[in-house]
């Protein structure tokens, strides 16, 4: 036997303790690594094999439809403004209809009553300025009767004349006395009106009392029927 075998131990026979099986080659286990939670996407009691990974890939190449998380959100935000042009449309076509069947019929009748209530005003302030401008009248004449029934006539005067002057005379009374014609022109003149006496022409005797004398007979003819009413029918024209 060389030095070398002699060195180096002999080892042990462990036939009886391995039972007669072949040696087995072991090494001593890892460290745990330190445990961290599952992502929020696995579960932890449900775990994603690669069996199911893949076989979603699988389904999904197949089928040609790809996730995309911001179609989704562009769905969500686009809904809103749409609603929100719904009711913008409606509001608009419910204001509309109120104005046109509510609100445009009592503005018309309430002009209309408007109009209708300036024209029965305007026709009660021209009725009142009618019965205010015929008082003003009926007092001014009142007064003014009044006036005349207050005041002294004014003297008449008495005029005799002696030529003939060619014109129309309003003769209300003759007499072939000259002073009984005289008393009645004073009672006249008295009365504020002024006369004038005719003396007798054309081969009749007798004085005319004459109150108003002008230069047509139409004129004196018209004087004469109006004095009637004052000195009764016995009223005629006179040309001297």
């Amino acid at each position: 036997m060389d030095q070398q075998d002699e060195d180096q131990p002999k080892k042990e026979d462990n036939s009886e303790d391995n039972f007669g099986l072949p040696d087995l080659d072991y090494k001593p286990l890892e460290e745990k690594k330190e445990y961290s939670e599952p992502a929020p996407e696995q579960s932890a009691t449900e775990p994603v094999t690669m069996q199911e990974t893949s076989g979603v890939a699988e389904d999904t190449k197949t089928s040609g439809y790809s996730y995309n998380p911001n179609q989704e959100e562009e769905t969500k935000s686009g809904a809103p403004v749409i609603l929100g042009l719904v009711i913008v449309l409606v509001v608009l076509l419910a204001g509309g209809l109120i104005y046109l069947y509510v609100i445009k019929p009592r503005n018309e009748a309430a002009e209309k009553a408007k109009i209708e209530q300036l024209a029965k005003d305007a026709a009660l302030k021209k009725k009142a300025e009618e019965e205010r401008i015929a008082k003003e009248k009926e007092e001014a004449e009142r007064k003014r009767l009044e006036e005349l029934a207050n005041a002294k006539p004014a003297v008449g005067t008495i005029e005799t004349l002696s030529a003939a002057t060619r014109r129309y005379y309003v003769v209300v009374s003759s007499d072939i006395d000259d002073d009984l014609l005289m008393d009645y022109a004073k009672k006249l003149s008295e009365k504020g009106v002024s006369t004038k006496i005719i003396p007798p022409f054309g081969g009749k005797k007798f004085y005319r009392l004459s109150i108003a004398d002008f230069d047509t007979f139409a004129l004196a003819q018209n004087n004469a029927d109006a004095a009637k009413a004052d000195y009764g029918k016995s009223v005629w024209v006179v040309r001297f």
